[in-house]
C-alpha cells in the first residue's frame, strides 16, 4: 500500500486540516476576548501597548504614592539602581499629572509608546510621540501625561540633587485638556 496520497487527496486533506484549524483558533480568539474582560489593568495596559508596537519596559506597580497628583491611573517602574533614577511611567487612557514644579533639578521625558502631551506654563500643550524627548528646565511649572483617549508611556529622568523637591500644584483644567486632539 502506497502511503503517499496522490496530489488531489493531499490537497483535500490539507484543506480539511486548514478548516479544522481555523475553527479551532477562532474559538480560541472568542475565549481570549472573554478572558480579556477579566484581565487586571496592568496586563490590559501592557498588552495594548505591546499591540501598538510599544515599549519593552515593564509598566510597574500602581503609582499610589503620587495618585493624588494625577488624574486617572498611572503606573511606575524604577529601571535604574543607584546613580540617576530612571522611571518608566505609564499613563492609562487620558491620565496625566497635575501642574508641578521640580526645584533644583530639571526633568527629561523620553516618550516610549502611545500618545501624550506636556505643557509648560504660559505655552500651548505640545504632543509627544515615541522616540521624542523634552527637557523641562529646573523651576518651570508644567504637566505631562496621556492624550485624551490614549495611553502613554515615558521615561522620567531627574538628576538627584541635594535638597531637590517637587512642588505639586493644581489639576490641569479639564476643559482645556479635553480640547486637545
Amino acid at each position: 500500500m502506497d502511503i503517499w496520497l496522490n496530489r488531489k487527496a493531499r490537497v483535500s486533506v490539507l484543506t480539511a486540516l486548514l478548516i479544522v484549524g481555523t475553527m479551532y483558533f477562532s474559538s480560541l480568539s472568542v475565549q481570549a476576548a472573554d478572558v480579556s474582560q477579566q484581565v487586571d489593568p496592568v496586563q490590559r495596559i501592557s498588552q495594548a501597548l505591546l499591540d501598538a508596537g510599544g515599549t519593552v519596559f515593564p509598566i510597574g506597580s500602581p503609582n499610589t504614592t503620587y495618585e493624588k497628583y494625577f488624574t486617572g491611573k498611572s503606573y511606575a517602574a524604577l529601571l535604574s539602581k543607584g546613580g540617576v533614577p530612571v522611571y518608566n511611567v505609564t499613563f492609562d487612557q487620558g491620565a496625566h499629572t497635575y501642574w508641578h514644579i521640580h526645584h533644583k533639578t530639571c526633568q527629561i521625558l523620553v516618550a516610549e509608546s502611545g500618545r501624550g502631551y506636556y505643557q509648560i506654563w504660559g505655552e500651548s500643550a505640545k504632543e509627544l510621540h515615541p522616540g521624542e524627548t523634552v527637557t523641562i528646565p529646573e523651576g518651570v511649572k508644567h504637566w505631562h501625561g496621556a492624550a485624551p483617549g490614549s495611553m502613554f508611556q515615558h521615561l522620567a529622568i531627574m538628576e538627584p540633587v541635594k535638597d531637590s523637591s517637587t512642588e505639586w500644584l493644581e489639576p490641569v483644567d479639564a476643559e482645556e485638556y479635553n480640547a486637545l486632539k
